[in-house]
């Protein structure tokens, strides 16, 4: 620790004097270790509440089929969180709707669990496995040590190249720190998940758990990360990897607790829904293969059988939507449009995509209040890019100057769309 206060007294001699208050040395409130942390815990859930919404809008939203699936993991997850090293932060537990197994924890407590992974488990011991692990993830500040860390990899790699700049040594230095920088993160991150499983482990001991989920949790992980299943590649295994490592841990720890609740009636009875509707979820996922090889016509009719299965799945209607248009259907594209959200008011797609149609069917002013109302729940570079030209036609240059700076700010063919017409816009007012 001393080594790392040091490195960190020398890099900040570049930051302001107001950078430097930000720096401490703070005590691990689950392991008990000194570290480095920039981030104030009041900073920390005051980060985690900010993102918590965006980051379920950018991941499929709430699954909103069964809202009781929410409310009993959610159950699951507050007993845990209360015989946490800190039980006092703002927990909150959802199910996303997301075909991709993963699970996440914000800092603050904001943790979430995908319809994907749910469906992988056994028993409400595994689950508990899952969300005792992301309640470590909060608990022992991992978020904020990794904000705290990349800020202090960045400044080193400043620093070195500072330091060398005008010699020959220059690039060398700056490529030198990096490839440190990023072999340090590696190693941190290892150890965030191994002491995750363990201190997981033991809030699911207080809690009653057998112990014997969290083993099998990461046999299963192991199983099919050898399989190479590369939806599971894209979600859990590449911010949780698996290995036998973290198998024998768990193992071994749990050889000196026997028993506890496996809860596996309860379990099941809470995911019957969700269970009874995985044929439809999988003919979704067909659907969505045969629409990316082009094959509108078959994956409509694998949309609308899983929508006989379970029409009040929005996520289903959409994708209707969106093939409807790509037939030609404009009109029947705006009627899935408005199923989706029906059934899910408050997910930002639907509306995105309805204003996106409307605005091409030239009704300038639905297309406006559809747009708003996506940016709403989740600001994207699309519906600012298309609110920008709006506003165009409304002669609203102002407006549309704002929207086009932050359709440009993100990049790509678009941001370069949006540069253009702030460059013309910027050209004509001279």
């Amino acid at each position: 620790m001393r080594l790392i206060k040091f490195v960190f007294a020398t890099l900040i001699t570049t930051l302001t004097p107001a950078a430097v208050l930000l720096t401490g040395c703070t005590v691990n409130p689950v392991t008990g270790e000194s570290q480095l942390s920039i981030i104030s815990p009041e900073q920390e859930v005051a980060i985690g509440s900010k993102n918590y919404g965006p980051s379920q809008q950018s991941q499929g939203g709430r699954y909103t089929v069964d809202p009781d699936l929410t409310v009993y993991v959610n159950s699951v997850g507050q007993k845990l969180a209360a015989v946490s090293d800190r039980p006092g932060l703002p927990y909150e537990f959802v199910v996303l709707n997301n075909d991709v197994p993963n699970a996440w924890a914000l800092p603050g407590g904001k943790i979430a669990i995908n319809r994907g992974l749910i469906t992988q488990l056994e028993d409400e011991s595994q689950l508990a496995a899952v969300l005792g692990h992301e309640i470590v993830h909060a608990a022992a500040r991992h978020g904020a040590l990794q904000m705290t860390q990349n800020m202090v990899l960045q400044l080193g790699v400043f620093a070195a190249g500072a330091a060398a700049k005008g010699t020959e040594y220059a690039d060398l230095a700056a490529s030198g720190a990096s490839i440190g920088a990023a072999a340090w993160q590696a190693r941190y991150g290892r150890q965030q998940e191994l002491d995750a499983d363990a201190y997981g482990m033991d809030y699911m001991a207080r809690a009653g758990y057998d112990l014997q989920g969290a083993v099998e949790l990461q046999r299963t992980f192991v199983k099919l990360s050898a399989n190479r299943q590369s939806n599971w590649f894209e979600g859990l295994f590449a911010s949780h990897p698996p290995s036998p490592e973290r198998v024998a841990a768990n193992q071994a720890k749990a050889r000196n607790h026997t028993g506890g609740n496996r809860n596996r009636k309860t379990f099941q009875r809470a995911i019957r829904q969700l269970s009874k509707d995985q044929v439809a979820y999988d003919k979704h996922k067909d659907a969505i293969k045969a629409a990316n090889n082009k094959n509108y016509k078959q994956a409509l009719t694998l949309t609308k059988q899983a929508i006989n299965i379970q029409p009040n799945e929005g996520v289903f209607w959409e994708t209707e939507g969106h093939l409807q248009q790509k037939l030609g259907n404009n009109k029947a594209a705006l009627s899935s449009y408005e199923r989706a959200i029906k059934n899910n008011p408050e997910y930002y797609k639907p509306y995105l995509a309805k204003g996106l149609l409307l605005k091409k069917l030239e009704n300038n002013q639905a297309a406006q209040a559809s747009l708003l109302t996506s940016q709403k729940y989740l600001p994207t570079q699309m519906a600012s890019y298309h609110l920008g030209e709006l506003a165009l036609l409304r002669n609203d240059q102002g407006q549309a100057i704002k929207y086009f700076q932050s359709a440009a700010q993100g990049g790509g063919e678009l941001g370069q769309a949006a540069q253009q017409k702030l460059n013309g816009l910027t050209q004509s007012s001279q």
